[in-house]
């Protein structure tokens, strides 16, 4: 919720896109294509599982 306001679709321009808020060197580290805010919620979920999986809470710094 804090990442994007419960926006899967957030591109405000401030390079950080979609529900999650991936700038797109993570979103493509864990195997998206084009703009992460372009895609599916299931598929945004499943890709902030991914990393969520490698890094913790780390990329999310208001979850802490």
């Amino acid at each position: 919720q804090c990442e994007s306001s419960g926006k899967a679709h957030a591109n405000t321009g401030n390079g950080y896109y979609g529900l999650w808020q991936f700038d797109l060197s993570t979103w493509q580290s864990v195997g998206g294509a084009g703009l992460p805010s372009d895609a599916s919620i299931e598929e945004q979920v499943g890709r902030a599982r991914a990393l969520y999986d490698r890094r913790g809470w780390s990329p999310w710094e208001c979850a802490y």
